[in-house]
């Protein structure tokens, strides 16, 4: 498979990676936590190659450079929205996977005339929204990391990353019921996130659809054909 190169630009506070591929119209790509750009090389060099396609690394994240005390989905999003004013894009869509969509909810929150569609994957505002045994095992995994932390081992960037799925990201009922541009969410059959919390953030986003992608879980959401096709019709659409 063909090797995506990364490239980088900086910002006052941190330095960004991505990786960018296709002609077309510009398509944002937002991974999930722990995760980065890498996770979409699949999705560049094929799936969406009718795009423009620019996977960024968040902070705390790949091959991203920055010195964060905390890590917020909101400043995630700010980060995008001057990668983009850097880059010189107008307008682009958004695919953004777990705290992906979530900074993808914030973008259509902050600017929706840069960010017209969206496609959130699996978002969720709140972290009581995440299935109970999943928190606790967050929960025990960042203790964990912080008992490491004491003992001398490098632990910051893991604890940061983990304080991101135990606090509510920053978005009220109201910031979502105000957001104007076009939202799809998309979700697992056996998702972590609770279903009826997925239901009510797509209940409160006017005009926002919502579908269930059936025989997959969160891990897996994002690769499963049914989903890219969703997401492609979705975004290939007329306005």
């Amino acid at each position: 498979m063909e090797r995506l190169q990364t490239q980088f630009i900086d910002l006052p506070d941190a330095r960004l990676a991505y990786c960018e591929h296709g002609t077309g119209p510009h398509l944002i790509l937002l991974h999930g936590n722990s995760e980065s750009k890498r996770i979409f090389s699949q999705y560049q060099l094929d799936d969406f190659n009718m795009f423009t396609t620019m996977a960024v690394d968040s902070r705390g994240h790949g091959e991203t450079q920055s010195r964060d005390e905390e890590l917020t989905i909101e400043k995630f999003s700010e980060d995008v929205i001057e990668f983009c004013h850097l880059k010189g894009i107008k307008k682009a869509f958004v695919i953004g996977y777990s705290d992906g969509g979530n900074i993808a909810l914030f973008l259509a929150k902050k600017a929706p005339g840069l960010f017209p569609r969206i496609v959130a994957i699996s978002p969720n505002t709140l972290a009581s929204g995440t299935e109970p045994g999943t928190l606790r095992l967050f929960t025990n995994i960042q203790r964990l990391m912080i008992f490491l932390k004491h003992l001398g081992f490098d632990t910051k960037k893991a604890i940061m990353r983990l304080n991101l799925m135990l606090t509510d990201i920053g978005l009220s009922d109201a910031d979502l019921a105000g957001i104007q541009t076009s939202v799809k969410i998309v979700y697992a059959e056996k998702d972590l996130i609770k279903e009826e919390h997925i239901q009510h953030i797509t209940s409160l986003i006017p005009g926002a659809t919502l579908d269930e992608i059936s025989g997959c879980n969160h891990m897996n959401v994002y690769k499963k054909p049914a989903a890219i096709q969703l997401m492609k019709n979705y975004l290939s659409s007329p306005s």
